[in-house]
């Protein structure tokens, strides 16, 4: 049983394409965690090795690169975090993933305003797998790029209190796809049409029905139900550290708050949706976050859930428009209609804004209040 392959017209395989397709006529059909993995980390043509993803001239651009007020109120949510947790003097701020550093520069900004203390004694931490990013991080923190350590992992990250931040991580790790069947679920594969070109299958593997939001027998035929044994694993190895250290990471991604089923696998190609199968290692590649998943999997560790918001409430419970007024005022029309626009784009909800589409998950090694999750308004 197949799935529908590509679409026709397509462009000329890609170097990483040919290389999969070797791979495929070599060994079989691959899963797609180990496709979504050769597209993103390929050491020749993997798209984080190749490609500069980030702003205009990307593929994409990430709440950061929209306005310096999500730094800014990310900033501020570690300020909350630090006194909730009674502001220890040894503290280790982290960022998984930092991109261009963008995020990690408006929050020290913040930081040093609010909390010259947490600014002073903090050590800066960034855990980055590409030196080409680590190189424009360098540039982006300049000022204090004696004070940032890097890593290749986040075990790397030296024992002690730490806050981190992990802002579009999790999308990028890959999952596992698997399709209803009348024989039950069966995993989805990449495997090589009739012409040579990469096509969707149907495979033998499966797993444990338990692990479904409903029953199976209520499930339709050619539904797909996506898990990430990977992103469970990194976040279980985060709340770890801070059962065992203290401390509280923050988590920012699109995604769902509740498991349920569907296809969330896409990539981006010059800011336009693309197919999956159609240029990889050239078109960025992503799945939407399960975040009742990375919850349950942080809980299981002992961790501290606070409750989740969407990125709107959590941006707007921290101060963003109160921010952006005083951002605007003074400035000529033509900024402060910038910054409205930015406003909306990172809190709002419809076609091309953030507030609704992103989610925003928060955990402790112990049990604190930490604004705005746990806010007696709420």
């Amino acid at each position: 049983m197949t799935l529908p392959p590509n679409p026709m017209g397509v462009p000329p395989m890609t170097p990483l394409a040919q290389k999969i397709a070797r791979i495929i006529e070599e060994a079989g059909p691959l899963k797609i965690s180990d496709f979504f993995a050769l597209c993103l980390a390929d050491p020749e043509h993997g798209y984080y090795q190749s490609r500069e993803p980030f702003g205009r001239a990307g593929d994409f651009i990430t709440a950061p690169e929209v306005s310096q007020l999500f730094g800014e109120m990310i900033g501020v949510f570690l300020v909350h975090a630090w006194q909730a947790h009674g502001a220890p003097e040894k503290v280790r701020i982290a960022e998984i993933g930092p991109g261009r550093g963008t995020l990690m520069s408006d929050a020290l900004r913040v930081i040093s305003k609010l909390a010259p203390e947490l600014y002073t004694g903090a050590s800066i931490h960034l855990v980055e797998t590409s030196e080409r990013l680590q190189n424009v991080q360098r540039q982006t923190l300049v000022r204090i790029k004696d004070r940032i350590s890097w890593h290749r992992s986040f075990e790397e990250i030296p024992e002690g209190f730490t806050l981190m931040v992990a802002n579009e991580l999790f999308d990028a790790i890959p999952i596992h796809q698997f399709v209803k069947t009348p024989r039950g679920f069966r995993e989805r594969i990449v495997g090589l049409d009739e012409n040579g070109g990469l096509a969707f299958g149907i495979g033998a593997g499966s797993f444990d029905p338990a692990l479904l939001p409903v029953e199976e027998a209520r499930i339709p035929d050619g539904e797909i139900f996506e898990l990430a044994p990977a992103r469970s694993a990194v976040m279980q190895t985060v709340a770890a550290k801070l059962v065992r250290d203290g401390g509280t990471a923050l988590v920012i991604d699109y995604g769902h708050l509740v498991t349920n089923f569907g296809d969330t696998l896409q990539a981006v190609y010059r800011h336009e949706y693309d197919h999956p199968l159609v240029r990889p290692g050239e078109a960025d590649l992503t799945s939407h976050v399960d975040f009742q998943a990375l919850a349950e999997a942080a809980v299981a560790i002992g961790a501290h859930l606070h409750r989740p918001l969407t990125q709107g409430e959590f941006l707007v419970g921290l101060g963003l428009v109160e921010r952006a007024g005083a951002l605007g005022s003074g400035r000529d029309a033509l900024t402060q209609a910038a910054i409205r626009d930015a406003v909306n784009r990172l809190a709002g909800e419809g076609e091309g804004r953030m507030g609704a589409l992103f989610k925003v998950l928060a955990i402790s090694g112990t049990q604190v209040r930490i604004e705005p999750f746990d806010s007696s308004t709420r």
